[in-house]
C-alpha cells in the first residue's frame, strides 16, 4: 500500500523521480518485502508558478492507509526527501507530505 504521487516540473526526469520515490517509501521498510504493494505515478506540469521566479518543483504525496504512527509518517517522509536529495538539483523546491486514506471508505479490487 503506499500510493505516491509526484507532482513535478516538466523538465525534471519521470522516470528517475519514480525510482527514487519507490526507494525511499522501500526503505522505510513499513511496507510488504520487495516493493510489491508500492504504487508510485508523476505527474509533470509545464504550466505552473513558483513564487515571482519559475523554478523547478518536487512535491509528493504518500497516501497510506490510517492507523500508522506519526513517527513511522515522519520516517517514511524523511526517507522519501532523503532518495530525492540524492538527485542533486539546484534551485528547487522539494515536498514531502504523508496524508492518511480511512480505513473505512478505502476499497480495493484487483482484477
Amino acid at each position: 500500500m503506499p500510493h505516491c504521487i509526484i507532482e513535478h516540473s516538466s523538465t525534471i526526469n519521470a522516470e528517475q523521480l519514480n525510482n527514487k520515490v519507490f526507494l525511499g517509501a522501500l526503505n522505510s521498510e513499513l511496507f510488504e518485502a520487495y516493493g510489491r504493494d508500492i504504487k508510485v505515478r508523476s505527474i509533470a506540469y509545464e504550466s505552473y508558478q513558483t513564487g515571482t521566479e519559475k523554478e523547478d518543483f518536487i512535491h509528493v504525496t504518500v497516501r497510506i492507509l490510517s492507523g500508522r504512527s506519526d513517527t513511522d509518517k515522519a520516517m517514511l517522509s524523511e526517507t522519501v526527501m532523503t532518495q530525492l536529495l540524492s538527485l542533486s538539483l539546484s534551485r528547487s523546491s522539494i515536498t514531502v507530505e504523508v496524508v492518511d486514506m480511512d480505513r473505512n471508505s478505502y476499497r480495493k479490487v484487483v482484477v
